[in-house]
């Protein structure tokens, strides 16, 4: 049997073996593919794993030996037609909820880098401001999270994991969600509309999926309701976000703050708004990459292949 892994750069990094995946035949790995090698590099291998490199349906034709791709993300639109793929008697399985603790982990990084200023402070320290205070200690304005309300837009497993966070800090919580779930009403999660979401929330957090239905959900007239104190969180998916409308409510004042591990273009371009933005922070889409997310990654997505190949395919999309 062989295998092809056709972009593993970021999943492996330096610090994790593929080898695993020799238990189950011929494997030929790659760091990154582009598009027009994809079907080539696949060519008559039986299985296929791809992070970012879109298979499209003209790849499915073009290798017919294709039975199982196994996509290394819980987000599987890199394959353009999943229903085709069932068709040709392709089975697909993803990998879901790997990375809850990671991604809530690093929206509250991005939440506590403006709320406590860390990086300010030190900075400051270094510079020698501190060793030329005359008072013990000094500060630039810091804020307490307790009492505070954060919005979650989204509330499947990453934002109930916000939730949870939220409460033990003492916030209070609200959440935007196409299926309300009730029963989260006694863990302190109080179901509302969009609109009043942004107004009440201090912190609006985004972990709800793209879709045609919340492409650039968060807008110029939608940001225009949230408090100017506030702050927006988007760890989920770059479009969610019109970016050139947070851009200029972050450069007028009308919000606060806004911490982005996601842009509509990955890299991010040269030219993207809010690169100009004031009180923007922006890391390259790191929330899934602890080294114990991407481990747990690995082993599902092994996992998965072996349960197929079993007979019994488990986290099938299609």
């Amino acid at each position: 049997m062989k295998l092809v892994l056709l972009d593993t750069a970021a999943l492996a990094s330096n610090d994790l073996s593929l080898d695993v995946f020799q238990q189950f035949g011929e494997v030929d790995c790659y760091d990154r593919t582009p598009p027009e090698l994809v079907a080539e590099r696949i060519g008559t291998a039986e299985i296929a794993f791809t992070n970012k490199s879109l298979i499209s349906n003209q790849v499915l034709d073009a290798c017919p030996n294709l039975t199982y791709i196994g996509v290394f993300a819980t987000g599987y639109n890199v394959i353009e037609d999943i229903h085709y793929a069932a068709q040709k008697g392709i089975t697909i399985c993803n990998v879901p909820e790997y990375s809850t603790a990671a991604v809530a982990q690093n929206a509250f990084a991005h939440i506590l880098s403006f709320y406590n200023k860390i990086d300010e402070h030190s900075q400051s320290v270094h510079q020698g401001d501190w060793q030329n205070c005359k008072d013990f200690s000094y500060y630039f304005p810091t804020f307490e999270l307790l009492g505070k309300t954060l919005g979650i837009i989204g509330c499947g497993s990453i934002g109930r994991q916000m939730a949870a966070i939220a409460t033990a800090f003492g916030m209070k919580v609200l959440a935007y969600t196409r299926t309300p779930k009730p029963e989260l009403e006694q863990q302190g999660i109080h179901f509302v509309n969009l609109d009043n979401l942004l107004q009440q929330s201090d912190i609006v957090s985004i972990h709800c999926p793209l879709t045609e239905q919340t492409e650039h959900l968060i807008n110029r007239e939608r940001l225009s309701k949230m408090k100017p104190t506030a702050l927006l969180i988007n760890t989920a998916r770059g479009p969610i976000v019109e970016e050139q409308a947070l851009t200029d409510a972050l450069n007028s004042g009308k919000i606060a703050g806004a911490g982005i591990d996601v842009v509509s273009q990955e890299p991010i371009l040269a030219t993207n708004p809010l690169l100009t933005a004031k009180n923007c922070h922006i890391t390259p889409h790191i929330a899934w990459a602890g080294y114990e997310t991407r481990s747990r990654l690995l082993q599902i997505a092994v996992d998965n292949l072996t349960a197929f190949l079993n007979g019994s395919p488990q986290n099938q999309i299609n």
